[in-house]
């Protein structure tokens, strides 16, 4: 786990930009991140932006299954989404490479559906740069 600060804001509550680098089969990163950004948020703090990279992107896949005594992580961040309203961003040249697209990017390469969660959209560095620039913290997961 990385972290940055910036200046906190008067009022206590601070912006956090959440990056997210471990797959959800394959270490506890993800669901650790995840526990962090719900504590966050029962906390009163606010979410800038959740940046999948790397393996990461893989905790936005639709086309995750669990076995039924395991929590399905990717299932999980798109509830704390959509529940929350929450920017997410997958990086759209790792997510490629692992074959993470939305409808759009399916399109463009000719596949048959899209495997990224509607909560999430491809993107790219520039937007992790963005939400950092307005956030007080960013933690690194993975």
């Amino acid at each position: 786990m990385t972290f940055l600060a910036n200046t906190p804001k008067a009022s206590g509550a601070l912006r956090y930009t959440l990056l997210i680098n471990a797959a959800p089969q394959s270490s506890q990163g993800a669901k650790t991140a995840l526990r962090f950004a719900e504590s966050l948020l029962q906390m009163g703090h606010n979410i800038e932006r959740l940046f999948f990279y790397g393996d990461g992107v893989l905790n936005a896949s639709s086309l995750s299954v669990m076995p039924q005594d395991e929590i399905n992580i990717p299932a999980a961040w798109h509830a704390l989404i959509e529940a929350n309203g929450l920017s997410s961003v997958v990086c759209v040249s790792s997510a490629i490479r692992r074959g993470i697209v939305d409808t759009a990017e399916a399109q463009r390469h000719e596949l048959y559906a899209a495997s990224c969660y509607t909560s999430s959209e491809i993107g790219g560095l520039g937007q992790l740069i963005e939400a950092l620039s307005n956030s007080d913290r960013m933690l690194s997961f993975g």
